[in-house]
């Protein structure tokens, strides 16, 4: 959060890759870009999708709604039941995507989308209900920007990180990414569906948070990076991930932070309570 707070308030174009600053600190953030006369250009495959599919003057009121596909991760229709025994080694085997264990056990409980949501109703500043998140194994269709006319934009291409990347580099331009084109000829076909709340609830509790407002999504932030490392560590199980997380919502109070530090605060408080429960809960 802090370093980049520290380049937008220089007034620097800013590439954003992670999630995390626009999760935790979400307006204070945004106002400072504002007030710096700051860029800030989306590198998340799916936000950077859809600032690719949206007009200049970003979202307008010919805009229905954004929606933000994601891959379902290793563990793609199965059940809670069957969530029970998933052990790190399981979860960290994403199908489509090679990232590190933090992101890759987010992406198999879906919190990573759940924070996707977050920071893209903040980076394209429209309402919670406007975003809606489908599952898309393929990973081809990095998002899309559906209007009022029933129009459906979307941005595709191979599963690679350069491609966003160079996108954002080259600004308004483009470049070579050096990503492999897509061969439509060899797709055998792009299928959707909805989440599965039930299985995967960390979704909906990142929704809950974001409606709630305040300082709670960064109290579900910092809660899911407690839960993540105490899975990794095997000292919780797979499903207590979101547990953890639901319950430190719950017994945090959402307040609207004044500034990063207050928010720092709140951080702290909520780790402290996610790591009494998930003693209580360990393994």
């Amino acid at each position: 959060v802090r370093p980049t707070l520290a380049a937008v308030e220089a007034g620097k174009k800013i590439l954003l890759a992670n999630k995390e600053t626009l999760v935790v600190t979400g307006a204070l953030f945004m106002d400072a870009v504002k007030r710096h006369g700051a860029t800030l250009l989306p590198v998340d495959s799916e936000h950077n999708a859809i600032f690719q599919c949206l007009p200049a003057e970003g979202v307008g009121p010919g805009v229905r709604r954004l929606l933000l596909t994601a891959s379902g991760g290793p563990f793609r229709g199965w059940t809670r039941e069957q969530l029970t025994e998933v052990t790190p080694e399981q979860a960290v085997c994403h199908p489509n995507w090679d990232m590190g264990p933090k992101i890759s056990v987010d992406s198999a409980t879906l919190m990573n989308k759940g924070l996707e949501y977050i920071e893209a109703c903040w980076l394209f500043d429209v309402a919670p209900e406007r975003i809606e998140v489908v599952i898309h194994p393929q990973s081809v269709v990095h998002s899309m920007v559906e209007y009022l006319d029933g129009s459906v934009l979307a941005q595709m291409g191979t599963p690679d990180m350069r491609t966003p990347i160079a996108c954002a580099l080259s600004w308004p331009e483009r470049i070579e990414s050096g990503a492999s084109r897509l061969d439509f000829a060899t797709l055998s076909g792009l299928d959707f569906q909805a989440p599965d709340n039930q299985a995967f609830p960390c979704l909906g509790l990142a929704r809950q948070a974001m409606e709630e407002g305040g300082a709670a999504t960064a109290v579900l932030n910092a809660a899911n990076e407690e839960a993540v490392a105490a899975f990794l560590d095997r000292r919780l199980g797979f499903n207590a991930i979101g547990a953890v997380v639901e319950e430190t919502l719950q017994r945090t109070p959402s307040s609207r932070c004044a500034d990063v530090d207050a928010v720092m605060d709140v951080d702290a408080r909520a780790r402290d309570l996610a790591r009494s429960l998930i003693r209580e809960w360990a393994c």
